[in-house]
Formats: C-alpha cells, sequence, structure tokens
C-alpha cells in the first residue's frame, strides 16, 4: 500500500473527523484444513461515511447483458478472437475524486506522525464509493 501510494499523512483539517479503519485476516486453507498462505486486508469503515461530505454517488457502471452479446455476436460475425480479463484488486486501483481522510492504520504509528491522519488518495475495501471508483 505505501508503494502503490493509497494514502499520504497529512495534518487533519479543521472540522473534518477521519474516518477508522481495520485489519481483517485470513487463512486460506487446502482440502485437507492445512493453512496454505495467511492474508491481510485493511478495511476502511465506511459505515461512517456521511453522504455529501465523504462521497457523493456509489453506483458502479456495469455492462448490460445485451450488450455483451452484441459484442460476441459480432466478434463471431467476422471470426475475432476474444480474451477474457480479470482484475483482481480492482478496488485498490482507483483513484477518489473526494477528500477522504482515515486514521491511521494500527502497526503504522510512528512517533514522530502520531496526529497526522492518511488523506486516501485510492480507494480501499470498505469505502463506499470503493466500487465506482
Amino acid at each position: 500500500m505505501l508503494e502503490s501510494q493509497v494514502w499520504i499523512l497529512v495534518e487533519p483539517p479543521e472540522g473534518i473527523k477521519p474516518i477508522g479503519c481495520k485489519w481483517v485476516f485470513k487463512k486460506k486453507t487446502d482440502m485437507d484444513g492445512n493453512v496454505q498462505t495467511y492474508k491481510g486486508r485493511l478495511v476502511a469503515k465506511g459505515f461512517r461515511q456521511i453522504h455529501g461530505v465523504d462521497y457523493d454517488e456509489t453506483f458502479s457502471p456495469v455492462a448490460m447483458f445485451k450488450s455483451i452479446r452484441i459484442l460476441l455476436a459480432i466478434a463471431a460475425f467476422h471470426d475475432y478472437e476474444i480474451w477474457q480479463m480479470d482484475v483482481k484488486t480492482a478496488f485498490l486501483n482507483g483513484k477518489l475524486e473526494e477528500d477522504v481522510y482515515m486514521t491511521q492504520p494500527e502497526g503504522f504509528v510512528t512517533p514522530e506522525n502520531v496526529r497526522k491522519v492518511c488523506k486516501l488518495q485510492r480507494s480501499i475495501y470498505g469505502l463506499k464509493q470503493a466500487s465506482r471508483s
């Protein structure tokens, strides 16, 4: 998240209450129940966001099934090759248009930056506008 510049540390603006965040940990196991990998995800407490202050719209654009069928028909008619793509980190790549301030995640706070908050540059899980961005 530091390499992706998901947030920058800033002094908290006057009158702004930052939203909280928490770490969510998971164990991925195989069929026998043996732990394969450990995963951690930082999640914003988006339920504390205020409409009109922290976000404006929450809908995300989706393709209509009719449009996909038309594209597939055109591709079949012209004998085009079709490729499928999935972005696993789509939520972490969207740039935010609004100014969203979040408390520093547990484990990231340093003594010289105790009073600072994170100004989010990119969306993270839990934000109301994450799917839109």
